[in-house]
């Protein structure tokens, strides 16, 4: 594994040891911990049949947020020809927020804060890269967040730099005795440079708050289905030379989801 990908493994594992209620007060104001657990079928490029651990931390501090993920992923019964059966891939995104550093309201209308968005993705073989940008944060009714987010991103290992444009929203609604939620991501990458294709990713999960159900704690245990759509994956293009070896680069397929809130 590169230095660097240990590196933002142990920022990320420093992170969930360290956001307890223990640390909690001046400099973590929230956190939220979670493993979830995929099933699916049909994935593009890599091995069609995926099994995926993801351990996933989400924080607001004094003067920001973070969001962080590493997915573990194996291929039933069917090798990756670099990777073998699992691969990896994860990232850390810290925000640093206008209107926490300034001590004062920053937004007009809609948007409630303004802030610096960062981020790193690293994963097996060339993946790596730096993401700079700016974001900011929505109060929308309805919704339980809204961020939008556009990131210049910088290959560490060439390729081309590139644009994109990310909006992370929640939205629940009661069902019965308990609560669906449906949130997700948009990583859209807008522009073509050098080998990399534009491309576009969509990662909605629709989830059931079983826990609540089951007379428990809400927002505790979900299950549902994770749908994912990405166009030109990997930023290869589907009708391009490469992407017609493959068989095609559009993936379009859903997995079934548990997810667990961790204490």
């Amino acid at each position: 594994m590169n230095p660097n990908h240990v590196l933002a493994a142990a920022l990320i594992g420093a992170g969930l040891l360290a956001a307890t209620p223990a640390n909690a007060g001046e400099w973590l104001h929230w956190q939220t911990s979670s493993l979830s657990y995929l099933n699916g079928r049909n994935h593009a490029v890599d091995p069609s049949n995926q099994q995926t651990l993801t351990l996933e931390h989400a924080n607001g501090w004094k003067y920001g947020d973070t969001f962080a993920f590493i997915d573990i992923t194996a291929f039933n019964g069917e090798p990756h020809p670099e990777s073998g059966g699992t691969t990896y891939y994860g990232e850390f995104a810290p925000r640093f927020s206008l209107g926490k550093t300034l001590g004062r309201h920053v937004g007009a209308g809609a948007v409630t804060d303004v802030l610096l968005a960062t981020g790193y993705e690293f994963g097996e073989a060339d993946v790596e890269t730096l993401l700079v940008g700016a974001g900011i944060d929505l109060d929308i009714p309805g919704l339980k967040y809204l961020q939008l987010n556009a990131y210049r991103r910088i290959p560490r290992n060439g390729g081309g730099n590139q644009w994109q444009l990310t909006p992370v929203w929640a939205w629940s609604m009661p069902v019965g005795r308990s609560d669906l939620l449906v949130d997700g991501f948009i990583d859209w990458v807008v522009d073509n440079s050098g080998t990399r294709h534009a491309h576009l990713h969509v990662n909605p999960q629709v989830k059931y708050d079983l826990g609540k159900a089951l007379g428990g704690s809400a927002e505790t245990l979900y299950v549902g289905v994770e749908y994912d759509y990405w166009k030109n994956k990997y930023g290869i293009a589907h009708r391009g030379p490469l992407g017609r070896a493959l068989g095609g680069t559009d993936q379009n397929t859903a997995s079934l989801l548990i997810k667990v809130h961790l204490p």
